[in-house]
């Protein structure tokens, strides 16, 4: 079986194709990968067994990172928490797989990693496990009764009715004065956890990649921007990708009733389902968090051809060891460093 690859970005079947796959996500969108394409060069690349002159059925995209970095690699997909190859057939996915795998025993890649949201991977030879991640998700078909009835009494339930004495103010959108307000408290964040944010330019790059399909929610107290979220949208579904909130402000209950606003307008927008995202196996209070607010867990198990074993343990090791650095830089040089990590990890 002959199997072809495709630029999404430059062939014209792709957004329908995604349009029509019930398991694509926001992250096999155009948007997602032109963003991708804008702030970090990464090309996006799909491999299928359809003819370029027939419709369009099946596919599994991947990006190329060239960095002196971390090599030459190729990721399915970058700063996705999950991205399930698009193929039916089971003949289809052994005819990818093997593709794939010759690609990559030809020396060219010093891996290829899947970040599937499911575990249904044929198994191969050189397929390792490159890492296991929690994934929550929120089903929104629920009442507005029964969804807040499911939060936790009193980590959820009663800091939302302490937010509404505080009168907090929310406020949505995509203006620049909102991703400036979002960026902020995203800073904040990632300084508590020892951690780089991503460059600001991917997050103009995503608004203006992803349009109306992206959202940047502010909650305020007094004019004093608290607690931010952003959400991507496909389909009826809705996916939470980064969030963040000035600590000071936690008592007031500002990051549950974000969340429970959001839940709230989504259900009225049709959303079905809000993905909460990813969580580290370590990140209990995380993943506490999100299991509060009523959300289900699942495992998704990544796997990449690779020479060596897994590296991610150590890239974990690393960055633990670099956040001692990282607590100690000042706003802008935690942003420089940020602007220039992020390109070499996808």
């Amino acid at each position: 079986m002959t199997v072809y690859r495709l630029n999404p970005l430059e062939d014209p079947r792709w957004t329908g194709f995604v349009q029509r796959q019930p398991l694509a996500s926001v992250f096999h969108s155009t948007g997602w990968l032109k963003a991708l394409h804008r702030t970090y060069r990464y090309e996006p690349i799909a491999y299928t067994t359809s003819p370029p002159t027939a419709e369009l059925v099946n596919a599994v995209v991947l990006c190329r990172v060239n960095s002196w970095l971390t090599g030459r690699r190729m990721v399915s997909l970058p700063f996705a928490d999950h991205c399930e190859p698009l193929v039916e057939r089971h003949e289809d996915r052994e005819a990818i797989f093997q593709a794939l795998q010759e690609s990559f025993d030809s020396g060219t890649w010093k891996s290829i990693e899947m970040r599937p949201r499911s575990s249904d991977i044929p198994a191969a030879p050189g397929l390792r496990v490159s890492g296991c991640y929690f994934q929550h998700t929120l089903d929104l078909r629920h009442s507005r009764e029964e969804l807040f009835r499911a939060f936790h009494k009193d980590c959820i339930q009663r800091k939302i009715r302490r937010a509404g004495r505080e009168a907090l103010s929310y406020h949505e959108g995509r203006s620049e004065k909102l991703l400036d307000q979002f960026y902020r408290l995203f800073l904040q964040t990632r300084r508590r956890h020892r951690l780089p944010p991503q460059p600001i330019d991917w997050f103009r790059n995503l608004i203006a990649c992803m349009g109306d399909r992206l959202t940047i929610s502010v909650v305020s107290q007094n004019g004093r921007p608290v607690g931010s979220i952003m959400t991507l949208r496909h389909a009826d579904a809705l996916v939470y990708k980064y969030g963040g909130s000035d600590a000071r402000f936690h008592h007031l209950g500002t990051m549950p009733f974000l969340f429970w606003t959001m839940m709230q307008n989504a259900k009225d927008c049709g959303i079905r389902e809000i993905d909460l995202g990813r969580s580290n196996y370590d990140d209990t209070g995380l993943m506490t968090f999100k299991e509060r607010l009523g959300g289900a867990r699942s495992i998704s198990v990544y796997r990449k051809y690779s020479a060596s074993s897994d590296g991610r343990e150590t890239e974990r090791h690393l960055i633990r060891a670099a956040g001692r650095l990282f607590d100690r830089l000042p706003d802008r040089a935690l942003v420089a460093a940020g602007k220039l990590l992020y390109r070499h990890v996808g």
